[in-house]
C-alpha cells in the first residue's frame, strides 16, 4: 500500500514532494541490557514474514541510505533480499545512532546510577552529553543537517533510510518542529516504518508533513 495524497480540483500544485521512508533496524540481541549506541552490533534479521511485509510497502525506484552501523546495513540488505527494490545502498554516518561515548557498554542500570537522573523515554535527559560522546540534542542537529542536505540533493524522489530509533525520532522532530525533549517521546519499533514528506513549494516553516509513524504489520 503506497502513500498517496490526492490534490483537490483547483488546489495549488505542491511542487516537488520528497518522501522519506524511515525503517528502524532489526533487533539487536542484548541480554545484559547494555547501552550500545554507536557500538557496531549485529542485528537479528531472522523474521522473514516481517521483512517481506515491510518490503512490499517500500517504493520502487527509490534512493536508499543507511547509517554506517552494521545493524542498519544488515536490515537494508535483508529488506532487499525480501523483495524491496534497492539498486544501490548509500551510507551516511550522519544518520547513525547517538554516540554515548564513555557510557557505551554500561548496563542501563549502571547508567542510571552514574548520571543520577532518569528519563521516561530516553536513556538520559536529551540535553545531557555523554563524556566523549553526544547528547540527543547533538544527534538532533546532526541528523536534521543530513536530512536537509539529502532532501535538497534528491528533491522530488522517494528516499528509503534505514537507521535507528534516535535518528527517526529526530526526523519526526524536524517534521513537526518539536523540541528534542518532545521528539524522544515517539515510539519506534524495530523494522517499523515511518514516512515523512517535504513539500518544496510550501512555506519553509511548514514544509514537512507526517504520513505514517511506527507502522508494524499485524502478522499471523
Amino acid at each position: 500500500m503506497a502513500v498517496q495524497h490526492i490534490r483537490r480540483p483547483g488546489a495549488p500544485d505542491p511542487g516537488a514532494v520528497t518522501r522519506w521512508w524511515w525503517v528502524r533496524h532489526a533487533p539487536v540481541p542484548n541480554p545484559e541490557a547494555r547501552c550500545y549506541g554507536q557500538l557496531d552490533k549485529e542485528a537479528d534479521c531472522n523474521d522473514p514474514a516481517l521483512f517481506s511485509a515491510q518490503a512490499k510497502l517500500l517504493p520502487r525506484n527509490a534512493i536508499w541510505y543507511a547509517s554506517n552501523l552494521r545493524r542498519a546495513i544488515q536490515t537494508a540488505e535483508t529488506l532487499a533480499a525480501s523483495g524491496a527494490e534497492m539498486d544501490k545502498l548509500n551510507i551516511d554516518p550522519g544518520l547513525a545512532e547517538q554516540s554515548f561515548g564513555d557510557w557505551h557498554g554500561l548496563t542501563y542500570a549502571e547508567l542510571g546510577e552514574l548520571h543520577g537522573e532518569s528519563h521516561q523515554f530516553w536513556l538520559v535527559p536529551p540535553a545531557k552529553r555523554a563524556p566523549n560522546g553526544e547528547s540527543f540534542v547533538d544527534l538532533y542537529e546532526r541528523v536534521t543537517a543530513s536530512i536537509n542536505r539529502l532532501t535538497h540533493e534528491h528533491r522530488g524522489r522517494d528516499i528509503v533510510a534505514v537507521a535507528h530509533g534516535g535518528t527517526i525520532r529526530a526526523a519526526l522532530g524536524l517534521a513537526l518542529n518539536l523540541h528534542p525533549e518532545q521528539a524522544v517521546r515517539f515510539e519506534t519499533a524495530n523494522v517499523s516504518l515511518t514516512v515523512i514528506e517535504h513539500v518544496e513549494a510550501a512555506d519553509p516553516e511548514h514544509a514537512w508533513r507526517v504520513s505514517w509513524v511506527n507502522h508494524v504489520p499485524r502478522l499471523g
